[in-house]
């Protein structure tokens, strides 16, 4: 594992390069990631090239023994080019253009954008793709930041109805699958079809899923014209990408198969503050994070990521600039993280930022360094865990036990379509994570496509759209299966299937869905120990009723292996339906203590205290 630092030497006077890269080895770090914001440097006029100042920098930084991982810079299109190609911003939603003055103004649509996109990727890479202190590239910068992945501009709807043509091959074959027949919304062609928003009141939800399809695929397209250039120019680098906590706008399955590591940022203080944890949770994590933000995402984009390499690109190390609070993390806390991560598989951590910039938008972001230069207090929990990494082994295979299937497309369905307020495939796929979790449990996060064979529980807590193959894979694995709400609720193009819910697991679940309903929250529904709500299915079929509330209803069926959640998988009944599951799929399990989590990799146990911030591991039997 590397321990890494984002550094912008364009920040700073040239004279203290050298000081910078020096205090970076004796930190113990030995990877630096720069460059993915410098086009402006780079190309200040159209044409006209400055590499001087770049090529000492990446001089400086080699000679210091410092490994290289060089940005492509297009997520920052210079005045210039804007000026140029006025229509290649994106177009929000309301219809209002993506303006110059901050960063991610652009339409993965413009094919004009796409072309600069990549010259600029070219020249760099021709520049620098084969210099020995070169190990890696990142390709742009948090693809979707700021809501930025779709754009409802003229490029997005001609490229929009292109794709359309080649998924339906006929207007016909498309107004079936959508249902256009209801509100008189049928096409005589491609070309009639606009972007799903504007509307008087919803759009078809099938041309929501579709657009949102269409969206994630520009962002794989658009990045896979630099990977491209990359391998020609840089062959034998790694390849990454910097994803985002708790985003979903486009698959980041298929953005891991098109590059050889995966990375994300790690920002547990400002992620708690920015989403839907409860005010006690946020009282009571202020400055370590939910004990399990970080950890899900280590686990999913590791599920993500080609061969299962992945890193964190950018590591939180001090209060950030754009939460509506901003504490700064409690002592010991940048190390645990850090540990954590290590502990989930990562290769590298980097650390965001190297020193804190006193101007423009992130001036109240820290970094390693204040900025008057002087270290910040994460300097030094960063060189003691460089000590304790090289005394971990880490290269014995971690044992399977439990998995948990997740797809963006549950989440999109469950956007477009709540149908209750706050019911949302991502967080279902959270709150089962965090149930596993308390239990002491290893998890995999995988796709539906996934092989599921050798592990002990498989738990899928909200998938509308099953795969055959994935109902082929449950039907043939041993261990114990949970399937939660809105589980094969919908076909490929969002309608009901005819069989009714769960569709393709219905053998399996032993009956059908008959009628759903979201309830209000704080109505519950009480049993013996547990409560739930949220979400409450009518369930018809073989099954046998394994918890049920005091009023009657039942919330677990269970046929052999199977178990079917009829409430919202959060809370204290999903606790104690994941906790049957674990004892009958023989899993090791226990409830942890408060705040406490734990993670087996190879050989190590390691365990993390979040109320505490302090971080311990031991070596334990294959």
């Amino acid at each position: 594992m590397h321990l890494g630092v984002c550094y912008y030497p364009e920040h700073w006077p040239e004279e203290r390069w050298a000081e910078d890269a020096r205090l970076m080895r004796e930190t113990g770090l030995t990877r630096v990631r720069i460059g993915e914001f410098a086009w402006s440097r780079i190309e200040p006029e159209p044409g006209r090239f400055d590499w001087g100042w770049l090529d000492r920098a990446v001089e400086v930084l080699h000679e210091a023994g410092l490994g290289i991982i060089m940005g492509t810079p297009t997520a920052t299109p210079p005045k210039w080019l804007v000026d140029r190609m006025p229509d290649m911003v994106a177009i929000d939603r309301e219809g209002r253009p993506r303006g110059f003055g901050s960063r991610r103004h652009y339409c993965f649509s413009h094919m004009g954008y796409r072309e600069e996109a990549q010259r600029i990727t070219r020249v760099v890479a021709e520049r620098y793709g084969e210099h020995p202190g070169v190990v890696s590239w990142q390709t742009d910068n948090e693809y979707g930041c700021h809501d930025t992945v779709q754009s409802f501009s003229p490029a997005a709807r001609d490229a929009f109805r292109r794709w359309l043509a080649n998924r339906y091959g006929s207007i016909e074959a498309l107004n079936e699958a959508w249902g256009n027949v209801f509100w008189s919304m049928e096409y005589r062609s491609f070309d009639e079809i606009d972007l799903p928003n504007l509307t008087v009141t919803e759009a078809n939800p099938a041309h929501w899923l579709a657009f949102r399809r269409f969206s994630s695929d520009q962002v794989i397209a658009f990045n896979r014209g630099q990977v491209e250039i990359l391998r020609e120019h840089s062959p034998g680098r790694d390849i990454t990408h910097n994803a985002m906590g708790f985003y979903t706008g486009y698959d980041h399955h298929d953005l891991g198969a098109e590059v050889d590591v995966l990375g994300w940022d790690s920002y547990p203080l400002g992620f708690l503050e920015m989403f839907c944890f409860s005010e006690e949770e946020k009282r009571a994590y202020a400055r370590q994070g939910h004990p399990d933000i970080a950890a899900f995402h280590h686990d999913l984009y590791r599920g993500c990521a080609k061969d299962g390499r992945w890193s964190v690109l950018e590591q939180q190390p001090g209060p950030v600039n754009w939460a509506r609070y901003n504490p700064a993390p409690l002592p010991g806390m940048v190390k645990l993280w850090t540990l954590e991560a290590f502990a989930h598989g990562a290769e590298m951590v980097s650390y965001f930022r190297w020193r804190q910039f006193p101007k423009a938008q992130e001036q109240m972001h820290a970094g390693l360094l204040r900025p008057d230069g002087n270290p910040a207090p994460a300097l030094a929990e960063a060189r003691a865990v460089a000590d304790c990494i090289g005394e971990i082994e880490s290269d014995a295979p971690t044992p399977k036990q439990a998995a948990l299937v997740f797809s963006y497309e549950s989440e999109w369905i469950t956007q477009i379509q709540p149908q209750g307020e706050g019911r949302s495939g991502l967080w279902a796929a959270f709150s089962a994570y965090s149930a596993m979790r308390e239990l002491g449990l290893d998890i995999d996060i995988l796709p539906p496509g996934a092989d599921l064979a050798g592990y002990r529980l498989v738990v899928v807590p909200c998938l509308p759209i099953v795969p055959d193959a994935l109902a082929r894979s449950l039907e043939n694995i041993d261990g114990q299966i949970i399937i939660g709400p809105r589980t094969g609720s919908r076909t490929t193009d969002f309608a009901i299937p005819e069989n009714l819910p769960p569709g393709p697991l219905e053998g399996m679940a032993g009956g059908t869905i008959t009628l759903s309903e979201s309830l209000r929250s704080g109505v519950t529904i009480e049993g013996d120990g547990w409560s739930g709500g949220g979400w409450f299915d009518h369930f018809e079929g073989s099954a046998d009723a394994e918890m049920t509330a005091k009023d009657g209803r039942v919330v677990l069926w269970r046929k052999d292996k199977a178990r079917l959640l009829a409430v919202w998988p959060e809370g204290s009944v999903l606790c104690e339906a994941v906790r049957r599951a674990a004892r009958d799929a023989g899993l090791p399990h226990e409830p942890l203590p408060e705040g406490r989590r734990r993670r087996r990799r190879g050989n190590n146990r390691f365990e993390f205290d979040y109320l505490t911030g302090q971080a311990s591991w031991s070596t334990v039997e294959s």
